[in-house]
């Protein structure tokens, strides 16, 4: 029951991501992708720094800098690019084809067996997801491909390196995820400046959405998806990535006024029950030797390290 509980609360990230193009197209300034990824970033992880009182120390200022520019730094630039140069569906599908990136890495760099079962939950996934965002309309374009692939590719590489690291001795995931996201919102500011130039002017929408993507939208959703990959297996936190591009629908229907077609219904079913059915794999008994997660031990350890990061008081 633990293991679906933190699987349950991971998938909160996801489902919290998938809330960004709503947020994004009813209240933040628009054409300014980077701007928004340095204002979700930055702000989220120099006050989770800030509430940790902890800063990485030795190899890990070194570390910190190269999961951030993984999982941030480069991801969201990319990302935003492929966004800009494909149809919104064809780029969801780039990035629901995660999951096969990290099932691939993990084999390669943790040792995680890649079961043919949960290659196939990765596959059913994407095509269900392709079934909700795909249209006959979507036409293709080099760049905007490359840069989704490549955006897949260096989350996937963040969520695996993020795995193989750990974490420092005595620093819980609300540290960790500060570290990140203080790295990765740096190393796009550059990238905004050049490619947008000077920061927009802000109103009352502009000021509310930004608090809800610096703070629930990536602050507590990737401390929640740090604190999964510190916690299951790499394999088991990415084959919840698909609860993101099915939220989104689900919000387009609900707030939006977007119809869902039964086709889109249909890829619904399909992605989340691939997306369920991938979670009650990889839960099934393993030999000793083969145990991927967590010790008693070590789970009591990261429980305690969670306890140590309590927010400081006023």
């Amino acid at each position: 029951m633990k293991r679906f509980a933190t699987i349950a609360l991971t998938a909160l990230a996801p489902i919290s991501w998938g809330s960004t193009y709503a947020v994004a197209s009813e209240l933040l300034p628009p054409d300014r992708p980077l701007f928004t990824g340095v204002m979700r970033a930055l702000p989220a992880g120099l006050l989770l720094t800030t509430l940790s009182r902890t800063l990485p120390k030795g190899p890990w200022w070194w570390k910190s800098a190269v999961l951030g520019a993984l999982n941030i730094g480069a991801f969201f630039p990319l990302l935003f690019l492929s966004a800009y140069r494909l149809p919104g569906g064809v780029a969801a599908v780039l990035g629901s084809a995660g999951p096969l990136f990290v099932v691939g890495l993990a084999a390669l760099l943790l040792g995680e067996r890649a079961r043919a079962r949960t290659v196939l939950a990765a596959v059913v996934g994407a095509f269900g997801v392709s079934m909700v965002v795909l249209t006959a309309q979507a036409e293709l374009d080099l760049v905007g491909i490359v840069a989704g692939v490549v955006s897949s590719v260096s989350m996937a590489a963040g969520t695996v390196m993020t795995k193989r690291w750990g974490r420092p001795e005595g620093v819980g995931p609300l540290a960790m995820t500060g570290w990140q996201l203080t790295a990765g919102g740096l190393i796009i500011i550059p990238v905004a400046a050049l490619v947008e130039g000077a920061p927009p002017a802000l109103d009352g929408r502009a000021f509310l959405g930004y608090g809800y993507m610096m703070l629930i939208n990536t602050g507590i959703a990737y401390w929640l998806w740090f604190r999964g990959i510190g916690r299951l297996s790499a394999t088991s936190v990415t084959l919840l990535s698909p609860m993101s591009p099915l939220t989104a629908a689900v919000i387009g229907w609900a707030a939006l006024g977007q119809s869902l077609s039964p086709v889109q219904l249909a890829g619904m079913a399909i992605a989340f029950g691939a997306t369920v059915a991938g979670q009650l794999t990889l839960a099934a008994p393993r030999s000793p030797e083969k145990e991927t997660f967590s010790s008693t031990e070590e789970t009591d350890r990261n429980i305690s390290m969670d306890l140590t990061d309590r927010p400081v008081r006023g």
